[in-house]
């Protein structure tokens, strides 16, 4: 896209007048400063793209006023539509999620309010079948610290479940594990 001799200089100058007044309507419209930086740059990317639509004096003011505006707007249905879209994801998941043999779901239950790092370790374990080390090479940490962190997690796995340390003692002899 090419622009007009002398389009650089009045962007500037628009930007420079305006980026003050703009910043502050989107700060006071959104959640986080990334938002607003988000809402910002597609703004004055908006107004760089149509510089010779851009009013002169004060109503470039306005009209960069309409474009954040639109941002903001086209920035909400998104984060809306994400979070139908999360949603329907996690009902899919929940509905697709196999269900245990009978009398097992106090596990899911109590696996399910693990922390995330614990859910993380152990699935890999248990469920994908890696090694001390293979989840080490996952998690980015050493196989040490990756079995540590292993032990540490079938412990408050067994712990939610109501076992005593009896009880995880006889399960380790007999070669099984959380």
């Amino acid at each position: 896209m090419t622009h007009p001799p002398g389009a650089r200089d009045r962007f500037e100058a628009i930007y420079n007048a305006h980026y003050p007044a703009i910043h502050q309507y989107a700060a006071r419209r959104t959640d986080s400063p990334e938002d607003t930086a988000d809402v910002m740059s597609e703004t004055f990317l908006t107004a760089w793209r149509r510089i010779a639509d851009v009013p002169e004096g004060e109503a470039a003011r306005l009209w960069l006023y309409g474009v954040a505006r639109r941002v903001l707007a086209n920035q909400r249905r998104g984060q809306s539509r994400r979070a139908g879209l999360a949603e329907r994801l996690k009902d899919a998941s929940s509905a697709a999620r196999p269900s245990g043999p009978d009398g097992l779901d106090h596990v899911r239950e109590a696996f399910d309010d693990l922390p995330v790092r614990d859910r993380e370790v152990l699935a890999l374990a248990c469920w994908e079948g890696l090694t001390g080390p293979e989840i080490g090479k996952v998690l980015g940490c050493t196989a040490t610290a990756a079995r540590i962190r292993l032990h540490r997690a079938r412990k408050r796995l067994a712990k939610a479940l109501g076992l005593t340390e009896e009880d995880q003692a006889i399960a380790e002899l007999r070669g099984e594990s959380l």
